[in-house]
């Protein structure tokens, strides 16, 4: 068995549901928003906004999928991510010549919110939709963001060769009573130990006898859940299949998409109690030579400070969360980042804080220095 279905009880335990043999539909594509056009007011464009309102014929040029911050006077209240952004026309805004209205073709996908959006926000665009995006510029308003959007129907996932437990053969029996409960679906590598979580609806679609026979159940869940992972990162979990990576750099051959499905990979290993307590003092190498992203990074700090395999964040704020210590190393320590220009390059135009104007590379630096542990740049 290769899988499990569980569910949290009132004591927070894990109450089994399920072993499976295997799945179908557990590694997909998420459906793209329906496209909308939408117009930039006001905006002071940077970046590569900047390069392609430059550009000759910049119309019906692609910007990739552009985070759009809401912000009030002192920090982002809101996110929306256009997908697949591309640029339909611009031209001078009316109060400001040095500013432009662009108008964008874009799927229009709701993120986070902690506050209502204030009545006068400003937004703040990035050419990622990562933590740390490449600043692509700020406007005044965005004509269309506002208004409700319907959500995609769910996408179903099938278990195959299920030995169900008694809450899932209950729930069987008498399907209404489980369809608005969820479950964690979670992944075993080749040695049993779970390498993957991921939240599954329990409403079920269908169940009839399984495929490889005897007593097993092939059951059709109606929702397999929001974040499972792209087609194109399969490679990445076969691999973690045969257990956690035992050597450096294995995440280095991938793009950025792979290298953030492998720290995915790695944020299970925090859960895990460390074999000794947090280690402080000594010195960490950082092999900067593929350090040409966030993701890149992060990977290459974890191998760093802990080795292969392990957790230390996977973008700036649990990062520093890890420095503060129950992850198995704590500053004070000295950290010597080697071939350290090669991230400096690379994250020039990557900002975490645009208040703070600092790229990706320089704030991960400052925080270090911050947290106590010092930092030889080479």
């Amino acid at each position: 068995m290769k899988y499990l279905l569980v569910q949290e009880d009132e004591d927070c335990g894990e109450q089994l549901w399920g072993k499976c043999a295997g799945v179908e539909g557990f590694f997909v594509d998420s459906v793209p928003p329906p496209r909308e056009v939408l117009t930039l007011r006001g905006c002071r464009p940077e970046g590569l906004l900047s390069e392609v309102l430059a550009e000759p014929g910049a119309s019906l040029r692609g910007l990739g999928d552009v985070c759009v911050e809401g912000w009030d006077d002192e920090e982002p209240v809101q996110w929306w991510t256009l997908v697949d952004a591309v640029v339909l026309a611009h031209q001078p805004h009316s109060a400001d010549p040095e500013r432009y209205d662009i108008v964008l073709g874009a799927g229009v996908r709701n993120e986070e919110s902690f506050f209502e959006v204030p009545a006068t926000p400003r937004f703040e665009l990035f050419a990622e939709t990562t933590a740390a995006g490449a600043r692509a510029g700020r406007c005044s308003g965005v004509d269309g963001l506002f208004k409700a959007r319907v959500d995609p129907d769910p996408a179903p996932m099938e278990l195959v060769g299920c030995e169900p437990a008694e809450p899932l053969l209950a729930a069987l029996r008498r399907p209404r009573r489980s369809e608005r409960d969820w479950a964690n679906f979670l992944v075993l590598d080749r040695h049993g130990a779970v390498m993957a979580s991921r939240s599954v609806g329990l409403a079920v679609t269908e169940a009839q006898p399984s495929v490889l026979g005897g007593t097993l159940v092939d059951i059709t869940l109606t929702d397999g859940g929001h974040d499972r992972p792209s087609p194109a990162v399969r490679p990445i979990w076969a691999e973690w299949y045969h257990g956690p990576p035992a050597e450096p750099n294995l995440w280095a051959p991938y793009d950025s998409q792979g290298r953030a499905a492998w720290l995915d990979l790695t944020t299970r290993a925090w859960r895990v109690p460390a074999p000794w307590p947090d280690r402080s003092g000594g010195e960490h190498h950082l092999d900067g030579r593929f350090v040409t992203d966030v993701a890149g990074l992060h990977c290459a700090i974890a191998e760093a400070l802990l080795g292969p395999g392990r957790y230390f964040g996977r973008e700036w704020n649990a990062f520093k969360d890890c420095l503060g210590g129950g992850f198995g190393v704590a500053p004070p320590f000295t950290l010597t980042w080697h071939d350290s220009e090669i991230a400096r390059r690379a994250l020039a135009d990557v900002v975490e804080d645009p208040e703070a104007g600092l790229s990706y590379f320089e704030d991960i630096v400052r925080l270090l220095e911050w947290c106590g542990v010092t930092v030889v740049l080479r």
